[in-house]
C-alpha cells in the first residue's frame, strides 16, 4: 500500500497516496476547478501533461506551479485561487 501524503488545498486538509499530482488531488478534494480567468471564467485541467496550463495554483507561496506535472509532498499547501 502506497504511503499517505497530508497536504492542504485551499486550506482543507487531505490525504492522497504518494505519486499522485496535484491535480488528481484537487480532483480528489472534490474542488475541480483549478483557479479563475482574468474575466473570472473557472478553470480546470484539461490535457493533463502540462501543455494547455488551465491547472495553475499556487503552491507553498510560488505562483503558476501546473498542478498536473506537480506530485504531492507532504504538508504542501495549495492555493487555486478558484474562490470568488
Amino acid at each position: 500500500m502506497a504511503e499517505a501524503i497530508k497536504l492542504s488545498i485551499d486550506g482543507r486538509s487531505i490525504s492522497v497516496a504518494a505519486g499522485t499530482t496535484v491535480a488528481a488531488a484537487i480532483a480528489i478534494a472534490a474542488a475541480a476547478v483549478t483557479r479563475r480567468s482574468v474575466s473570472g471564467q473557472l478553470r480546470a485541467p484539461l490535457c493533463g501533461m502540462g501543455v494547455c496550463q488551465e491547472c495553475r495554483v499556487t503552491i507553498n507561496g510560488r505562483a503558476h506551479v501546473l498542478s498536473c506535472q506537480a506530485l504531492c509532498q507532504p504538508g504542501m499547501d495549495v492555493i487555486t485561487g478558484a474562490a470568488a
